[in-house]
């Protein structure tokens, strides 16, 4: 076995021991008088010790390994349809595990003073951190799976193990009325979602005749089978991504612990859909038409995430509705051909998500609330949070030279090229729609980023009894940290050795114009002067409606459009009106069927049956000449009987 497959097969083992070990701890008091239970402290070492391993290992995969590498073996042979347990390793795989790790490092570090003493109660330690702990290292362990399997049915597994640990993390803080709730939807939106992930992957198993990725990936597909696979794999995508129509899971989400938002939106769940795409992309290449219908969805998706997000009063629900609209960018960049401008966006939007929302949590922790109404003014007492928050929010908006700017700049580019010149596999058409959508988007991200900024941390304090501070050094340093990468991982994109990584095509279908050095991602043209033309037109108008009424909120320009953004143009209630009443009125009808007609049969039939052996029984306890009398009336029926049968005969 070769050191890079080694590292590949140990990146999830190793969170996965750390994830079991941790379930075997008992929960720790509810009060604990002085220092901490021993139970949270082993749980500690044990989520930082799995996730700072699997960083290690990360980062040796990328050092160690040159080209694509593959192993295998044969887990379930079923007449001739194998499945495999093995890792499928190439440059791609690498930066996303070093990603995926990074952030799971900063996470399990950080919720050791966030989840210490909360901004909802005076409870010292969270009874609960053991179980929490070894689920944050159990849904690492399902992504980095995801990440370095080689074969369909290991990354479903690991793709179905993310959602059960979504569902148990979200639904961590029980005394929230709305995270159960927000946890349920989570869990059924997705799997819906999941249906047509797992019979596309059947598709494709039973075409190549084999699980194994390098086999679907070099089998010769009927189109027909194809076509019909990759819709069914874009259902689970379009789930698992929060992208439209199933996105309305992700920001009632964020009822869950805010690190876990990190989690969840930095580099696991939502860019796992990103990823899959982008791994199986010569399928996808070949049917053109998902890659249409993925541009209609993206140019859609990230638009509906930019203009909720305007609205939104929640901090955490701003980030959220963000975290779609971005998205949507990357599937806007693999449907107009450029799944390495995808993957590019999704490494830096997971160094400054994560950064945004761990820095959201140390404001959360510091002033006890998610509503920017209620903050203003943590400028001055919580200059760390401030700057991080300034760096992040940057990137998000595309602020050069910022890492957001050069990632946007790869995706927009690509949608220029496919727009203009009818580069990529699709129609132009699909090329205009994701670059004009991408446009849009920039200019209205630079506006509500603008305004998070503005709300939070500038003007006036708007509660003068809470004494805001920056967060301990527990929770300080992993969001230092995270401004590194936020702030230079975007120059990355000059380094053609950086893009040739990301290419995600296999050498057996290499063409000769292949094998050239791949250009950088980073393309500076006047075309780059639109979008930063765009981005200081959503800045300026959100800052020229503040410094009119510092004490206002710029959402109030939106007008009468203000609640239909609030709502998300109150997609959730048709999805209600159409799924979930229709749902449960079936339900209800079902059962109503199953207890009055078969519940009511069975306990008719037993209640006739009482019925009877009780006048029988009556009978049998009647007196002698009664008795007598009913023998031998039955004995003249059966005489009776007896002649006509023989008369007929």
């Amino acid at each position: 076995m070769s050191t890079p497959v080694l590292l590949g097969a140990l990146l999830p083992a190793v969170p996965l021991v750390a994830g079991l070990l941790g379930l075997l701890l008992p929960p720790a008091p509810r009060r604990v008088a002085a220092g901490e239970a021993p139970a949270r402290r082993v749980a500690v070492a044990l989520g930082v010790a799995g996730a700072a391993t699997s960083l290690l290992l990360a980062l040796a995969l990328l050092a160690t390994l040159d080209r694509q590498t593959e192993a295998s073996w044969t887990w379930v042979d079923l007449g001739g349809l194998t499945v495999s347990l093995g890792v499928r390793l190439d440059g791609a795989v690498a930066l996303v595990a070093v990603a995926v790790a990074a952030v799971a490092l900063a996470v399990q570090v950080y919720s050791i003073g966030y989840l210490k003493r909360g901004p909802h109660d005076d409870v010292d330690v969270d009874h609960r951190y053991p179980p929490y702990a070894a689920q944050v290292s159990l849904f690492t362990a399902a992504m980095l799976l995801v990440v370095v399997s080689g074969d369909l049915i290991l990354l479903l597994v690991g793709w179905e193990v993310m959602g059960i640990c979504s569902y148990l993390l979200i639904a961590h803080d029980r005394r929230l009325p709305e995270a159960p709730a927000a946890a349920m939807k989570a869990f059924l939106v997705t799997r819906v979602g999941d249906v047509g992930f797992l019979l596309g992957i059947a598709l494709l198993g039973v075409s190549a005749g084999s699980f194994r990725i390098a086999d679907v990936l070099n089998h010769d597909h009927p189109t027909g089978t194809l076509t019909a696979a990759c819709l069914l794999l874009l259902a689970g995508v379009a789930g698992k991504s929060a992208q439209f129509p199933l996105h309305t899971w992700l920001p009632d989400a964020m009822a869950g612990p805010t690190p876990i938002s990190a989690l969840i939106h930095a580099a696991t769940m939502v860019a796992a859909g990103v990823y899959v795409v982008a791994r199986l992309y010569p399928l996808f290449a070949q049917a053109p038409v998902t890659l249409a219908v993925l541009g209609v969805l993206a140019s859609v998706t990230l638009l509906l995430g930019a203009l909720a997000a305007t609205a939104q009063d929640d901090l955490k629900r701003v980030l959220a509705w963000s975290t779609v609209s971005q998205i949507g960018y990357m599937t806007g960049a693999l449907a107009v051909g450029a799944p390495e401008a995808a993957l590019f966006h999704l490494l830096t939007h997971a160094a400054f998500k994560a950064l945004l929302f761990l820095a959201a949590g140390a404001v959360i922790h510091a002033v006890g609330t998610t509503l920017m109404s209620r903050m203003g003014g943590l400028r001055r007492t919580t200059p760390v949070t401030f700057w991080c928050t300034v760096i992040g929010l940057g990137a998000l908006a595309g602020l050069p030279p910022l890492a957001g700017f050069f990632s946007k700049d790869g995706v927009l580019y690509a949608a220029e090229q496919a727009a203009l010149h009818g580069a990529g596999p699709t129609a132009a058409w699909v090329g205009w729609l994701v670059w004009l959508a991408g446009l849009v988007g920039v200019a209205v991200t630079a506006w509500y980023a603008t305004r998070l900024l503005l709300r939070t941390f500038l003007g006036e304090a708007r509660t003068p009894l809470v004494e805001p501070h920056d967060p301990p050094a527990v929770m300080r340093w992993p969001v230092l940290l995270l401004a590194v990468p936020a702030a230079l991982l975007g120059l990355a994109g000059f380094a053609g050795a950086f893009a040739e990584r990301l290419r995600p095509v296999p050498p057996a279908t290499r063409e000769p114009s292949d094998l050239l050095p791949a250009e950088p991602l980073v393309h500076f043209s006047p075309a780059v002067l639109l979008p930063l033309a765009l981005l200081v037109l959503g800045a300026g108008l959100a800052w020229a409606r503040w410094r009119r009424n510092p004490a206002g909120d710029p959402a109030a320009t939106l007008g009468p459009l203000r609640p239909l953004f609030a709502r998300a143009f109150r997609l959730d209630d048709v999805q209600h009106t159409l799924v979930v009443r229709p749902a449960t009125a079936l339900a209800v009808a079902t059962r109503t069927a199953d207890e009055v007609v078969v519940d009511g049969a069975v306990t008719g039939s037993g209640r006739a049956v009482l019925g009877l052996g009780g006048g029988l029984a009556a009978l049998h306890r009647a007196a002698l000449p009664r008795a007598a009398a009913g023998v031998l009336a039955g004995a003249l029926l059966i005489g009776l009987a007896a002649a006509l049968i023989g008369g007929v005969a």
